[in-house]
Protein backbone atom coordinates (compact mmCIF):
# COMPACT_ATOMS: atom_id res chain seq x y z
CA UNK A 1 0.00 0.00 0.00
CA UNK A 2 1.38 3.08 -0.94
CA UNK A 3 0.72 6.65 1.26
CA UNK A 4 -1.43 9.06 -0.32
CA UNK A 5 -0.12 12.81 -1.67
CA UNK A 6 1.40 14.48 0.68
CA UNK A 7 3.94 17.54 1.20
CA UNK A 8 7.67 16.82 1.57
CA UNK A 9 9.77 19.46 2.79
CA UNK A 10 13.54 19.34 2.00
CA UNK A 11 16.09 20.67 4.39
CA UNK A 12 16.88 24.20 3.89
CA UNK A 13 20.19 25.99 5.17
CA UNK A 14 20.94 29.93 4.39
CA UNK A 15 19.61 33.17 5.59
CA UNK A 16 18.11 36.12 3.55
CA UNK A 17 21.44 37.77 3.08
CA UNK A 18 23.27 35.20 1.56
CA UNK A 19 20.78 33.13 0.03
CA UNK A 20 19.53 29.42 0.50
CA UNK A 21 20.57 25.51 -0.43
CA UNK A 22 18.14 23.13 -0.45
CA UNK A 23 19.32 19.19 -0.34
CA UNK A 24 17.75 15.72 -1.61
CA UNK A 25 19.44 13.24 0.10
CA UNK A 26 17.08 10.97 -1.80
CA UNK A 27 17.11 7.93 0.31
CA UNK A 28 16.14 9.83 3.10
CA UNK A 29 13.18 11.92 1.96
CA UNK A 30 12.08 10.63 -0.87
CA UNK A 31 10.02 7.11 -0.54
CA UNK A 32 11.28 5.04 -3.46
CA UNK A 33 14.47 5.14 -5.09
CA UNK A 34 14.64 7.49 -8.08
CA UNK A 35 15.11 6.11 -11.35
CA UNK A 36 13.65 9.35 -14.02
CA UNK A 37 14.46 12.98 -13.51
CA UNK A 38 12.67 14.94 -15.43
CA UNK A 39 11.92 18.73 -15.80
CA UNK A 40 9.36 21.01 -17.29
CA UNK A 41 9.02 25.00 -18.22
CA UNK A 42 8.01 27.69 -20.18
CA UNK A 43 4.36 26.12 -19.75
CA UNK A 44 1.67 29.06 -20.56
CA UNK A 45 -0.12 30.06 -17.44
CA UNK A 46 -3.53 29.25 -19.58
CA UNK A 47 -1.79 25.18 -20.00
CA UNK A 48 -3.20 22.35 -17.11
CA UNK A 49 -0.76 19.27 -17.48
CA UNK A 50 -0.68 16.29 -15.99
CA UNK A 51 -4.20 15.08 -16.60
CA UNK A 52 -3.14 11.23 -16.12
CA UNK A 53 -2.69 8.42 -13.43
CA UNK A 54 0.27 5.97 -13.31
CA UNK A 55 -0.44 2.53 -12.92
CA UNK A 56 3.13 1.96 -11.15
CA UNK A 57 5.11 5.10 -11.24
CA UNK A 58 5.94 7.07 -7.29
CA UNK A 59 6.68 10.65 -8.26
CA UNK A 60 7.66 13.74 -6.15
CA UNK A 61 7.30 17.00 -8.00
CA UNK A 62 8.85 20.29 -6.93
CA UNK A 63 8.41 24.02 -7.80
CA UNK A 64 12.14 24.97 -7.92
CA UNK A 65 11.14 28.18 -8.87
CA UNK A 66 7.60 29.58 -9.32
CA UNK A 67 4.27 28.47 -8.33
CA UNK A 68 2.65 25.31 -9.18
CA UNK A 69 -0.90 24.24 -8.17
CA UNK A 70 -1.36 20.50 -7.91
CA UNK A 71 -4.68 18.60 -7.61
CA UNK A 72 -4.69 14.85 -6.59
CA UNK A 73 -7.37 12.54 -6.68
CA UNK A 74 -7.50 9.19 -5.28
CA UNK A 75 -9.63 6.01 -6.79
CA UNK A 76 -11.38 6.54 -3.52
CA UNK A 77 -12.35 10.08 -4.65
CA UNK A 78 -10.57 11.70 -2.48
CA UNK A 79 -9.50 15.58 -3.87
CA UNK A 80 -6.66 17.37 -2.39
CA UNK A 81 -4.99 20.33 -3.75
CA UNK A 82 -1.16 21.58 -3.51
CA UNK A 83 0.56 24.59 -3.79
CA UNK A 84 4.19 24.46 -4.49
CA UNK A 85 5.84 27.98 -4.21
CA UNK A 86 8.67 27.11 -1.83
CA UNK A 87 11.88 25.20 -3.61
CA UNK A 88 12.61 23.32 -0.53
CA UNK A 89 8.97 21.54 -0.60
CA UNK A 90 7.48 18.95 -2.85
CA UNK A 91 4.76 16.63 -3.17
CA UNK A 92 4.71 12.99 -3.21
CA UNK A 93 2.05 11.55 -5.65
CA UNK A 94 1.27 7.74 -5.51
CA UNK A 95 0.51 5.21 -8.25
CA UNK A 96 -3.22 5.38 -9.02
CA UNK A 97 -3.82 8.98 -8.49
CA UNK A 98 -4.94 11.47 -11.04
CA UNK A 99 -3.32 14.72 -10.96
CA UNK A 100 -2.66 17.91 -12.49
CA UNK A 101 -0.80 20.88 -12.52
CA UNK A 102 -1.35 24.83 -13.26
CA UNK A 103 2.36 26.44 -13.65
CA UNK A 104 2.62 30.32 -12.70
CA UNK A 105 4.22 32.25 -16.37
CA UNK A 106 7.98 31.51 -14.38
CA UNK A 107 7.47 27.90 -13.20
CA UNK A 108 10.28 25.67 -13.29
CA UNK A 109 9.06 21.65 -12.09
CA UNK A 110 11.51 19.19 -11.00
CA UNK A 111 10.10 15.75 -10.73
CA UNK A 112 11.56 12.66 -9.52
CA UNK A 113 9.81 9.17 -10.59
CA UNK A 114 10.00 5.55 -9.29
CA UNK A 115 10.14 4.11 -12.84
CA UNK A 116 11.59 4.84 -16.65
CA UNK A 117 9.39 6.29 -19.28
CA UNK A 118 7.00 3.38 -20.08
CA UNK A 119 3.86 4.23 -22.32
CA UNK A 120 1.83 1.59 -21.06
CA UNK A 121 1.97 2.86 -17.20
CA UNK A 122 0.12 5.79 -17.96
CA UNK A 123 -3.72 5.99 -17.20
CA UNK A 124 -4.40 9.26 -19.18
CA UNK A 125 -8.51 8.70 -20.18
CA UNK A 126 -10.22 9.92 -16.79
CA UNK A 127 -13.05 7.74 -17.58
CA UNK A 128 -10.54 4.54 -17.06
CA UNK A 129 -9.15 6.04 -14.15
CA UNK A 130 -12.92 6.28 -12.56
CA UNK A 131 -13.06 3.07 -13.51
CA UNK A 132 -10.27 1.60 -10.52
CA UNK A 133 -12.55 2.85 -8.25
CA UNK A 134 -14.87 -0.34 -7.95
Amino acid sequence: MYPKAHLITFQKVGKPIEGYISIAELEQVIPFPVKRTFWTYYTPESVVRGRHAHYQTQQVLIAVAGRITVQTETPAGQIDHFVLEHPHQGVYIPPDCWHTMQYSHNAVQLVFASTAYQEADYIRVYEDFKKLKG
